[in-house]
């Protein structure tokens, strides 16, 4: 029992799964793991790695509980961190037949669960009825590779409870690791999906050649337009230059780790949606957080030209050279 944590479990079998599995492992000496396919389960049983993401990460196997069984992790385990993509949490949630009202959820999700155009924690309150105080959520600039690698890396663990933030940090805590706490929840979360947009954005200029002069105004910008979306639909007092915010937008926007700034630079060199895709083999959230957040912002009518450019090309099928034209005017 790790104080007020209890046992963890990990939901997710993807990169950023990976790496903080192997953050927890090396506090607790033991976690349990879902995922979806039993024969990624055998393959990391022989291997000692997950063998299709951070396959440099060894572990002990005797520290972790494999199963592909959603339930039977859930009721065995005290506290579960949620890693898997946006787009497919409603479908491993299905299968649950556990109560998680009782559960420390905390979300590492940098998404919005489409049709319901909720982000994670409030999703979980919604229609798991799990209360504030038993939801928390991880940000920060974090590329998994750079974790994997142990390179220092700052999260932000985000709670209405003190405590219970605390707790989870301490956990994350290490020699390459730095951990903060925050109140922000909804707040970090947006700013979670809302950045891999502008990398997106940021991608698609790069792909048509626009130069890091650009860059540096494309970002500014961004950060303007995430403060005011964020005061609009979660208004507290934050500091949008901390790391969780400001930084995880600029590693994302400028990162060649980034697989949303990747995804853009493909559509900026004139590849389809579909194709940039297909030949990415991973999933860029921000294609689908474009749409969310576009739907969500319908409500909001928050300015945001540069949400509104990239979903006119990603959805719209604008020329994106025409669609940054447009938004280069509006700049200053």
């Amino acid at each position: 029992m790790i104080g007020t944590l209890g046992r963890i479990a990990i939901i997710g079998g993807g990169s950023w799964a990976t790496a903080i599995a192997k953050i927890v492992v090396q506090h607790t000496h033991h976690i349990g793991w879902y995922m979806r396919r039993d024969d990624r389960i055998d393959d990391f049983r022989r291997l000692g790695h997950n063998p299709a993401y951070l396959v440099g990460v060894h572990f002990d196997i005797n520290e972790i509980e494999f199963s592909s069984d959603i339930n039977k992790i859930a009721q065995q385990y005290d506290t579960l961190v949620f890693v898997t993509p946006s787009p497919y949490l409603k479908s491993h949630l299905k299968k649950l037949k556990t109560r998680l009202r009782e559960k420390f959820i905390v979300t590492a999700i940098k998404g919005i669960v489409p049709d319901e155009n909720l982000v994670c924690s409030e999703y979980f309150h919604q229609v798991y009825d799990v209360p504030y105080e038993n939801l928390a959520c991880l940000g920060g600039p974090s590329h998994a590779e750079e974790v994997a690698l142990e390179r220092l890396s700052y999260l932000t663990v985000g709670c209405s409870e003190k405590e219970k933030a605390q707790a989870f940090a301490d956990v994350l805590t290490s020699e390459y690791i730095k951990t903060k706490t925050s109140s922000d929840v909804i707040g970090i979360e947006y700013s979670s999906v809302l950045k891999n947009v502008y990398a997106i954005a940021a991608g698609i200029c790069s792909g048509l050649k626009f130069g890091d002069n650009f860059q540096a105004v494309l970002m500014a910008n961004a950060v303007q337009e995430m403060t005011r979306f964020l005061k609009s639909v979660h208004p507290q007092e934050r500091n949008m230059d901390d790391s969780v915010y400001l930084g995880d937008l600029l590693v994302t926007g400028y990162s060649n780790f980034s697989r949303n700034r990747v995804f853009g630079t493909m559509i900026g060199k004139g590849y389809s949606v579909k194709s940039a895709q297909i030949e990415m083999e991973m999933i860029a959230e921000g294609y689908f957080g474009t749409k969310c957040m576009k739907e969500i912002n319908r409500h909001q009518h928050v300015n945001m030209p540069i949400l509104d450019a990239v979903y006119n090309i990603l959805y719209e099928r604008i020329s994106p050279q025409i669609e940054i034209k447009l938004l280069t005017d509006s700049f200053r």
